[in-house]
């Protein structure tokens, strides 16, 4: 990483602050760095964050040449963490954003002289069959578009550090995020008991690590003065099978009511073979079909049958994460999720919310840990 100006602490300039990842970004970052963001539409309105209006769409942003330079003599290291992750938009909308998008900022990187940290997905690992690419375009464009992102991050004529989180979950402690995701739509579904049917095995596996614990393995790569590499932020060994989630899921649904059924797990050639063309057909009503089409779509995507490989708790790279904790995590999402529009707000609870550790007591363990 170049130095900083004298007397002052390197400027990061990070893209994606308003996303999911965002803010547990900003909130590792802001203590050793000064933080420029761009963004589209949505303010970021962070105190001491500085905002630029951009788009990673246009050339230079849609900046002037000018402003162009101007932002980039600022810039110490580039963290590109903006992405299309919305597959319902149109597959070429989501390569444009998500390749052009990384190589104008690998441009404005390369003008800085900077580092460029670029966050792409573990999920590249998961390569779609032909058949799931045509039936899922927005999947596959959005899985395809990464891929060619990393390439363009290897070639390019600035030090690269790619990082591959999994599912992104909310903060460990509270179990808050910016943005619903979709998969935590799908495991509300499962505590309604409104997914009767899932993809996969009793064995496949469903990798997700805290917004924390990832934002932190940022941080700790970014301060170790990485230049270089490729880490895989996910939970490796001690990911929870698909089986410990929808457990996971039904008990927190006994804290509402009696326990749903189960879903029925679907070996994948049967998904294909059976269930989707079932859900496609003209006899399934249209706001069912929508919802299993997106829910498979998901899961097919996220699930693996092997662990992932993971960075996390190596040198310069946050700490390694545990099962239980990923299971108390996952628990405390839902809690989180359950108070938001479309959770189970106005449901009378049946049994009393387990109290979470403050945040200062979890503080105090992980550094402990650490």
């Amino acid at each position: 990483m170049p130095p900083s100006r004298p007397g002052t602490r390197p400027t990061v300039l990070l893209t994606g602050g308003t996303g999911v990842l965002g803010r547990a970004l900003i909130d590792e970052l802001r203590p050793d760095f000064r933080i420029v963001c761009l963004r589209h539409r949505t303010p970021v309105h962070e105190p001491g964050v500085r905002e630029f209006r951009a788009d990673l769409m246009e050339p230079q942003l849609g900046m002037s040449g000018p402003e162009f330079i101007r932002l980039a003599a600022e810039v110490d290291v580039v963290l590109h963490s903006a992405a299309a992750t919305n597959w319902q938009w149109e597959p070429d909308l989501i390569r444009r954003a998500n390749l052009d998008g990384t190589r104008t900022m690998l441009d404005l990187a390369a003008l800085a002289g900077a580092p460029f940290f670029h966050m792409s997905t573990a999920f590249v690992a998961n390569p779609l069959a032909p058949e799931e690419q045509e039936r899922f375009p927005g999947a596959a464009a959005y899985l395809a578009s990464k891929q060619d992102a990393e390439q363009a991050v290897r070639e390019a004529p600035v030090p690269g550090v790619i990082m591959r989180p999994s599912v992104v979950m909310g903060d460990s402690v509270t179990g808050r995020i910016a943005g619903m995701q979709g998969l935590t739509r799908a495991l509300g579904a499962i505590v309604k008991g409104q997914v009767p049917v899932m993809p996969g095995g009793p064995e496949s596996r469903i990798d997700m690590v805290p917004q924390d614990l990832v934002a932190r393995a940022v941080g700790d790569l970014m301060r170790g003065g990485v230049t270089g590499g490729e880490y895989w932020l996910t939970a490796g060994s001690e990911v929870l099978l698909q089986t410990e989630v929808i457990d996971t899921c039904l008990e927190f649904a006994e804290r509402y009511g009696p326990r749903p059924h189960p879903p029925r797990l679907i070996p994948l050639e049967s998904v294909h073979r059976l269930l989707l063309p079932l859900i496609e057909g003209p006899t399934f009503p249209e706001s069912l079909r929508r919802r299993f089409h997106t829910y498979a779509e998901l899961l097919l995507v996220f699930q693996r049958a092997l662990p992932f490989e993971s960075s996390l708790g190596t040198p310069h790279c946050g700490r390694a994460v545990s099962k239980e904790e990923l299971r108390e995590a996952l628990v405390r999402n839902l809690v989180a999720w359950s108070a938001r529009p479309g959770g189970m707000r106005g449901r009378q609870l049946v049994q009393p919310v387990t109290a979470a550790p403050t945040a200062q007591e979890t503080f105090q363990a992980r550094e402990l840990a650490s």
